[in-house]
């Protein structure tokens, strides 16, 4: 069973602070299925470091690969047409699940929705604010660049704001993706096989169980 682990010097941390944290003490999982090697057979090194303290998601994705870019300077952006991670997440027994669509200088697409075009209710500006990151690319934007690229990005979601102001779940369903839409190398990898003729990352039927620690 994978499980997102309680770190309690996690408690009150900034996404920067939590950085060195999850890196050595996270649960680390391999974003590394290619779901469509025919048409996308790239597959950039990807690693996500999850943890929780009592009120705090942390996500730390480490990537390297070939391309970076990061056009999309604010929320609520294209951030999946950038050097793009993404974590989609369900409560067990909801028809809503959320996405979190981050770029590799922390600009980030998040909602609550039940489809691809389905009860979409974007994140406000106010909510967007509560979710802190930390890039190592920094946080200004960049055309496409050629090369081989390391980078990571963290962010830390409070868990009210995916449970409804509820607290910390016991477990929640989830996937998680790194793609990069109009790159050079467009590619869409996935922790949790999918099992789809076509790309798709909007399919929670393909969300893998994950345990909340603490």
């Amino acid at each position: 069973m994978n499980t997102i682990p309680f770190l309690a010097c996690l408690q009150g941390t900034s996404a920067q602070v939590a950085a060195p944290f999850l890196l050595n003490q996270g649960n680390p999982l391999r974003i590394d299925r290619v779901n469509w090697p025919r048409d996308f057979a790239a597959c950039p090194e990807t690693v996500v470091h999850l943890a929780t303290s009592m009120d705090t998601l942390y996500i730390r994705y480490d990537v390297t690969g070939q391309q970076l870019r990061a056009l999309a300077s604010k929320d609520q952006m294209s951030v999946w047409c950038d050097s793009c991670v993404e974590f989609f997440c369900q409560l067990p027994g909801k028809k809503s699940y959320m996405n979190f669509e981050t770029n590799c200088i922390g600009s980030m697409v998040a909602s609550r929705r039940e489809g691809r075009d389905k009860n979409v209710r974007v994140f406000t500006p106010e909510q967007m604010a509560l979710i802190d990151r930390f890039a190592s690319e920094g946080r200004e934007p960049f055309a496409e660049k050629d090369g081989v690229f390391s980078w990571f990005v963290v962010i830390a979601i409070p868990w009210s704001l995916i449970t409804n102001g509820k607290g910390k779940p016991a477990s929640i369903m989830a996937n998680f993706y790194k793609c990069a839409d109009d790159t050079k190398q467009p590619h869409y990898v996935s922790w949790s096989p999918i099992n789809l003729p076509h790309p798709d990352f909007h399919c929670p039927e393909f969300f893998s169980e994950l345990r909340v620690q603490g």
